[in-house]
């Protein structure tokens, strides 16, 4: 299991690979669809838990509940602020994935991703994007907690690839994060290219205030780069179908095609955020993963 904590700097990528304007793709990106034989060498892995959008009151609290006690344990103020779900957890565009263990259902970790469908990304109101993401599909990934120790560090990376792969459902151009310091070397790992390379860490409002680093990766490229570079991750996020990621639509199986895979996911594109629908999600113990 490749652990993103653990991840080497060597396979990041200098600014001058960003491009200097965005090309937004006529289709779905070439990482949606794989050859009918790689599909036939796919393999398929459980995972010890499932990876869902929280979709009622009770999911959100609980994920709320996870969020507070893990970033309690390094950013205490913050923390204090996250006992009730905040108004970003239910806005348009905006999704909260749950992961809960099979055995008992406790919550494990927990993600929110907000895209720039409805409105601008929250990050944006510390730092205005330059013009290469500016018209581009975005989607920023915050609120990341996980359970502490081995178990916690397996959840992370699932909740990294459920990430990867809700931006291929909803055709999203650009993956973004804001990491404090030492983390944004592990993104940088991931191939994730830094926004501001040439400023100083960037107080995030919707982090506290804490400095962050900007840094994005190009979900359409994610995939060659990945396998070019023989990164450790490309088997895991692009040729394991892992039915426990479930963020596709009523009907797939298990909550994605059955028929080809989660590499074959462009013919259920979708809109998975809640919109005007009302969402209402008891946790201790646990460590933070920002």
């Amino acid at each position: 299991m490749f652990d993103l904590a653990q991840a080497s700097d060597v396979l990041s990528i200098t600014h001058a690979d960003v491009p200097t304007s965005h090309r937004r793709p006529v289709s779905a990106p070439a990482a949606v669809t794989s050859p009918a034989s790689e599909r036939e060498t796919m393999r398929e892995e459980r995972l010890p838990f499932i990876v869902t959008i929280a979709g009622d009151e009770a999911a959100l609290r609980d994920a709320v509940a996870m969020r507070q006690a893990a970033y309690g344990r390094h950013l205490p103020d913050l923390a204090a602020q996250l006992s009730e779900p905040e108004p970003s957890d239910r806005e348009p565009g905006a999704i909260v994935l749950v992961a809960r263990a099979r055995l008992d259902g406790a919550v494990l970790g927990t993600m929110r991703i907000q895209t720039n469908r409805y409105q601008p990304l929250h990050l944006e109101d510390s730092a205005p994007l330059p013009q290469w993401l500016d018209s581009a599909a975005l989607a920023e990934a915050t609120r990341l907690g996980v359970v502490a120790g081995p178990v916690g560090r397996v959840v992370k990376t699932a909740l990294f690839k459920a990430f990867y792969q809700y931006c291929l459902l909803s055709d999203i151009d650009w993956m973004v994060i804001t990491a404090r310091p030492p983390l944004h070397r592990q993104y940088e790992a991931l191939m994730f290219v830094d926004v501001f390379p040439s400023q100083a860490l960037i107080p995030m409002a919707h982090v506290g205030g804490i400095g962050h680093r900007v840094l994005a990766l190009d979900v359409a490229q994610a995939r060659t780069r990945w396998q070019a570079a023989e990164h450790p991750l490309f088997a895991y996020m692009c040729l394991t179908h892992h039915p426990d990621l479930r963020l596709g639509m009523p009907g797939m199986q298990d909550g994605t095609p059955a028929s080809s895979g989660e590499a074959s996911v462009g013919a259920h594109l979708r809109d998975l955020s809640f919109v005007a629908d009302e969402v209402r999600c008891s946790a201790s113990g646990y460590s933070l993963a920002v």
